[in-house]
């Protein structure tokens, strides 16, 4: 388990940045849960790459209008060098089935952590 929260840790800083995850407060047992098996293990499988990942989370968390889940990982592609436009398509797609609020929600969220003018 500690293999796994390490490389966790290791994906997170990548995603994330070191200072979120000083930001990231969460109870020490839900946290090693994050690190080890969402991080450390399901994040490090061969079957897609993490840019994929991010895409599918990205999709994802704007179809259930996640929106303080949505700011990190809309930082997180902007990190891995995913395009804004990228995300701006998923946004306008999701809109079509899970509703426009989702994704007006969505498009807000984007614009608070990664401004149009700086793409």
């Amino acid at each position: 388990m500690k293999d796994r929260i390490e490389r966790g840790k290791a994906l997170a800083e990548t995603l994330f940045g070191p200072r979120e995850r000083q930001r990231a407060v969460l109870p020490d047992q839900l946290r090693d849960y994050t690190l080890g098996f969402v991080f450390g293990d399901l994040w490090q499988q061969d079957d897609m790459s993490v840019e994929e990942r991010e895409l599918c989370t990205t999709a994802m968390l704007v179809a259930l209008n996640r929106r303080d889940e949505q700011k990190l990982h809309f930082s997180a592609a902007r990190n891995l060098g995913i395009p804004r436009a990228r995300i701006e398509a998923i946004i306008t797609h999701a809109a079509f089935y899970a509703g426009w609020p989702c994704a007006i929600s969505a498009a807000h969220a984007l614009n608070e952590v990664w401004p149009a003018a700086e793409s």
